[in-house]
């Protein structure tokens, strides 16, 4: 594997990427064979203080299949929107003048997809909180 990667092989050879494909095996291969070991290995005593339901130290109560109103998932949509927007944002307002025009291009399509989110949440009345 040392080998390969001292050798210098051209990008396009599909053997240059061994040493990731090495790798991704053996994470992968390690991931299953621990949660094995300790699937079979670790204790097993199922009482019924374990199997309840716990949520941070709050008794549950009622069912968790009732209805809730679409508008506080239109506003998580809507923070996760500009949250996103905020952490592209920062790298092209870093580097704008070595990206170009090709940089500015991609930003204004991400801003125009943003803006398509945008109307929609708008439109669907998210910011409209009078019942």
């Amino acid at each position: 594997m040392i080998h390969l990667l001292q050798t210098g092989l051209n990008s396009a050879d599909s053997s240059s990427y061994l040493p990731v494909g090495i790798q991704v095996i053996f994470a992968v291969g390690l991931v299953a064979f621990l949660t094995f070991l300790t699937h079979f290995l670790g204790p097993k005593r199922k009482t019924a203080d374990k199997l309840q339901n716990f949520a941070s130290g709050i008794e549950s109560h009622g069912d968790a299949r009732q209805p809730m109103a679409i508008k506080y998932f239109l506003t998580a949509i809507l923070f996760v929107l500009f949250d996103v927007e905020v952490i592209f944002f920062y790298p092209y307002a870093v580097n704008f003048k070595g990206l170009g025009w090709d940089g500015f291009w991609a930003v204004a399509m991400f801003v125009g997809f943003f803006l398509c989110g945008f109307i929609y949440i708008v439109k669907r009345g998210a910011l409209k909180w009078e019942d």
